[in-house]
């Protein structure tokens, strides 16, 4: 947006030796929001996919034993849990093998 506005000025508004100081100006602020937003985008890893539910918690909705169904994130999943757990109890996801959440009590 600042090229485009240097440029129009430059056309419209500046006298001649200023308006290349326009156009030159807007490229730069371009080119310094183009690195920005592009170095910000690329701090974070994207946080998709079911190795991303790893660590998260979740509520047992039909009791482990060692089989059963958590909710995390307002889904049901089908889990295990060796030790158990019980309807309600809160358990963290510990692997991920086959679709099948396995959880630990916490």
């Amino acid at each position: 947006m600042a090229l485009v506005t240097a440029v129009l000025l430059a056309i419209f508004v500046l006298p001649s030796p200023w308006g290349a100081v326009a156009i030159v100006g807007g490229t730069l602020v371009e080119a310094g929001e183009a690195w920005f937003w592009i170095r910000w985008s690329r701090r974070r890893r994207a946080h998709v996919g079911v190795e991303a539910l790893i660590g998260e918690t979740a509520k047992v909705v039909v009791a482990c034993t060692p089989l059963g169904q958590v909710r995390i994130r307002g889904e049901l999943w089908r889990a295990r849990c060796d030790a158990g757990a019980r309807q309600g109890e809160t358990v963290r996801v510990s692997a991920v093998q086959d679709l099948t959440l396995v959880v630990d009590r916490t």
